[in-house]
């Protein structure tokens, strides 16, 4: 059985097909039809609708908390944003969301994919977490680089 985050970001989903990528939901009508707590909503929406997913959030408060959600469609050079976004650290979650989301939208292959994720994996990585995710960084940018 799904749980009740899964189904949230299902429900948000197909809103977002329906949409051509934008959704304008109210928080409390979607838990009303969810028979959840409106926080579920927020905690779906922050977790799994992220920039680094290839989304962008606007939300207001008041009148049932309004929340816009828009599936941006990379223009451009994706891969250069991605390596001005990683910064000086980069943890192993946070590289796979880049990667997945680079691989959705067909500027990697699933194979360039694995050898990304394969070579930023912590046990591939043998140093102390902030070196390690420094590391990271260096690593998956260059990669990243190789692929222009």
């Amino acid at each position: 059985m799904a749980s009740m985050t899964d189904v949230i970001e299902q429900m948000l989903m197909e809103l977002l097909a329906e949409g051509g990528g934008m959704a304008q939901i109210q928080r409390n009508t979607l838990a009303g039809k969810l028979n959840c707590v409106p926080s579920q909503i927020n905690y779906v929406i922050q977790t799994r609708f992220t920039p680094e997913r290839g989304y962008l959030i606007e939300s207001r408060r008041g009148g049932g908390g309004g929340v816009k959600i828009v599936r941006v469609t990379p223009q451009g050079n994706q891969l250069m944003h991605v390596i001005n976004s990683v910064g000086g650290e980069l943890d192993y979650d946070t590289a796979r969301i880049f990667t997945q989301n680079l691989l959705d939208h067909e500027f990697i292959t699933a194979q360039e994919a694995k050898l990304i994720l394969g070579a930023l994996r912590d046990n591939a990585l043998t140093l102390p977490a902030p070196a390690r995710n420094q590391l990271r960084a260096n690593i998956f940018k260059n990669m990243l680089l190789a692929l222009q």
